[in-house]
Parts: C-alpha cells; sequence; structure tokens
C-alpha cells in the first residue's frame, strides 16, 4: 500500500508515530487521547515515585478526552503505534482486543465479543470505516479496508475488503459493478 500524501509504502509491521503526533495547542481529541494512552503505558511498568504522580495525570487526561470524544478505550488496550482517530467519537474497543500498527479507526467502530468466546486481533495497516462492528474471535489480517457499518464476524486474510451486513469478503483490487 501506498500513502497518498508521501508516496511511501505503509508498513504493517513497523509503527509510524509521526502519525500520531499532534501540534502543539491544536483541537485534535483523537491525537490527545492516543497521547494519553501512550503516557500511561509508558509509566505503567516505571516503579519511581514520580511515575506514579505522572501515571495519575495520564490517567486524568485519559479520562478528560474519553468524556470529550465519547469513547471506551481502555487504557491497557494493545494498540500498535501509528494509529489515528480522525473522529474519536463512539469508538468502543475491548481491553482484551490487539490492534496492529498503522490502523485507522472512524467514529461509532466496535470492537468486541460476541459475548462468548474471544475477541479480535487487528492486522497492520488496517482502515476501519465509519459504524463498522468486528466482533468476536476472528482476525483481520494487514492491508484491510473494512467499510462503514460493516459487521465482521468471520476472519478477513491480507489485502482484503470487508463490506456488508454480514460482511463479505473481497479482494482489495476488484471493483463492485453495482
Amino acid at each position: 500500500m501506498i500513502c497518498k500524501r508521501t508516496h511511501l509504502p505503509i508498513n504493517c509491521d513497523v509503527p509510524d508515530f509521526r502519525r500520531e503526533h499532534k501540534p502543539f495547542l491544536t483541537w485534535c481529541p483523537g491525537r490527545s487521547l492516543i497521547s494519553s494512552l501512550r503516557k500511561y503505558q509508558r509509566l505503567n511498568g516505571s516503579v519511581s515515585p514520580l511515575s506514579s504522580i505522572r501515571k495519575r495525570f495520564a490517567v486524568q487526561a485519559h479520562r478528560i478526552w474519553s468524556a470529550v470524544s465519547g469513547d471506551d478505550i481502555p487504557l491497557n488496550c494493545k494498540i500498535g503505534g501509528g494509529l489515528i482517530l480522525p473522529h474519536p467519537n463512539g469508538i468502543v474497543i475491548h481491553p482484551d482486543a490487539m490492534i496492529g500498527p498503522n490502523c485507522l479507526i472512524f467514529q461509532q467502530v466496535t470492537i468486541g465479543t460476541r459475548g462468548f468466546g474471544g475477541v479480535p486481533a487487528i492486522g497492520g495497516h488496517v482502515d476501519i470505516g465509519a459504524a463498522a462492528k468486528v466482533l468476536g474471535a476472528i482476525r483481520i489480517g494487514n492491508h484491510v479496508v473494512i467499510g462503514a457499518n460493516a459487521v465482521v464476524l468471520q476472519d478477513v486474510p491480507d489485502n482484503c475488503m470487508a463490506v456488508g451486513i454480514p460482511a463479505i469478503v473481497k479482494p482489495l483490487g476488484e471493483r463492485q459493478n453495482q
């Protein structure tokens, strides 16, 4: 996959933390939320007294940005670097779900269980459209596009797209004639 802005390939294994960078004094709730998550996770392993105080501030920042954006992304979830949340409103991620590097998640996305079994494992460079639901113990491959309002209940292999309710998996280069 080639990034349209830089014309460089987007890697599904190596996180590009420049995608998460928030310019100083700008209103970016998604990037601020990710920043608070990263600060907490970085400080969580430290045992110094100063880091415990800084960790409390990171938790409070996460609570504020979660309230502002109206999402439910737990502090201990496993998110790869380079995540972009352009419109973080209403995103729900299960604490045990794994999200690979360089992903893009739009508003109202749910990543979680079906009430039994496990949670999704999402590969690298996955674009998840608005209001999509990724549910159950499934694996989403690398370089996958999940369409808006799709309900994904089965595995999606690499370089494919999933669209519809329930989602139909198609190769990424295939176009619809509808």
